[in-house]
């Protein structure tokens, strides 16, 4: 973990504060919970970058254009 990048470390410290809020109760979906945390504001930063242009964010995202339109339409981020 010592060649952990600075956004590795916030989802860490994020996860690590939500396990401790739980004080002990059981957690469950998780992976849903932080991926729907994550999405979200990646795609909105990746799209402003590009002005929009919903070709170029795909391919900067690596995933193909229409994922990224059902992904915009299930945030309902509009560009």
């Amino acid at each position: 973990m010592t060649n952990e990048n600075e956004m590795a470390r916030m989802v860490r410290r994020a996860i690590d504060g939500y396990f401790r809020d739980l004080d002990g109760e059981k957690a469950c979906g998780v992976y849903d919970m932080v991926i729907n945390c994550v999405e979200k504001p990646l795609l909105e930063s990746v799209l402003h970058r590009v002005k929009g242009n919903q070709t170029h964010a795909a391919e900067m995202l690596g995933i193909n254009r229409n994922t990224l339109r059902k992904k915009m339409k299930a945030h309902g981020i509009k560009f």
